[in-house]
């Protein structure tokens, strides 16, 4: 499994995939920041990373369109489903170098918070009964940095099983982006649905909703379980798909 992480990870950077998803995602996490958190000259940063997410339906199928479709367009395909690996050690392989560039992206956009904190402790500095409070800021950012990367870990696990059904990177790419699209516009639709228990199943599965405790310093469990779960039931897919195809 260690030699197809080194493999895809050294791949992203060989034909600059890596380098524009990496370059596009902090040039738009800065952009979102600058508008949201510091342009409302606010110390929440709910908004940013809510637009962050969104951002995520072109930002995500450029990681992982290629992970299959890239094999079977050039052939090497067979030489994957041949090698003496597991389909699971492949799958996840490949999952976890398109999660690591995805982390590391995210890593390096935290430098957006900088001035945040420099100006809260400036303003603490020079009010001695100001209200600014660090350690509540420093908690929904952690709690909301934890949401974007599980359901960063999701909608990868989608990418990749649209991947491995398509040749064709373009295909994938815009499969992955309706499918995104699809999941994040639920709770905008749920708004105007008058039945309440379409209204409920429709926010009992819906990504942006189980967000909302994240964004006020809240870890929720039942989140993270949920996006695990679709992260799972996705590479479960995956693996099931080329378990089809080397042994079919």
């Amino acid at each position: 499994m260690f030699a197809i992480f080194k493999k895809e990870l050294r791949s992203y950077f060989i034909n600059a995939i890596g380098y524009v998803f990496v370059g596009v995602f902090l040039v738009v996490s800065a952009i979102l920041c600058c508008y949201t958190t510091l342009g409302q000259q606010s110390y929440s940063t709910d908004n940013y990373f809510t637009f962050m997410i969104f951002a995520f339906i072109i930002l995500i199928p450029l990681l992982t369109m290629k992970l299959f479709a890239e094999e079977k367009k050039l052939r090497t395909e067979q030489l994957l489903l041949t090698a003496p690996i597991s389909v699971w050690q492949m799958v996840l392989g490949k999952f976890f170098a398109a999660f690591a560039l995805f982390f590391g992206a995210t890593a390096v956009s935290c430098i957006n918070f900088f001035p945040l904190y420099a100006y809260a402790r400036a303003e603490r500095a020079a009010e001695s009964y100001s209200t600014i409070h660090i350690g509540p800021v420093t908690a929904e950012i952690f709690s909301c940095l934890i949401g974007i990367l599980l359901i960063g870990a999701a909608f990868i696990s989608i990418g990749m099983f649209v991947s491995s059904l398509t040749e064709n990177q373009l295909a994938a790419a815009v499969i992955t982006v309706a499918i995104i699209a699809a999941m994040l516009i639920l709770e905008i639709v749920n708004q105007y649905i008058t039945v309440y228990a379409i209204r409920f199943v429709i926010d009992w599965v819906c990504v942006m909703s189980r967000f909302d405790n994240f964004t006020n310093g809240v870890l929720d469990f039942a989140a993270i379980l949920y996006y695990l779960s679709i992260t799972g039931v996705f590479l479960l897919l995956t693996v099931r798909v080329y378990d089809k195809r080397r042994w079919g």
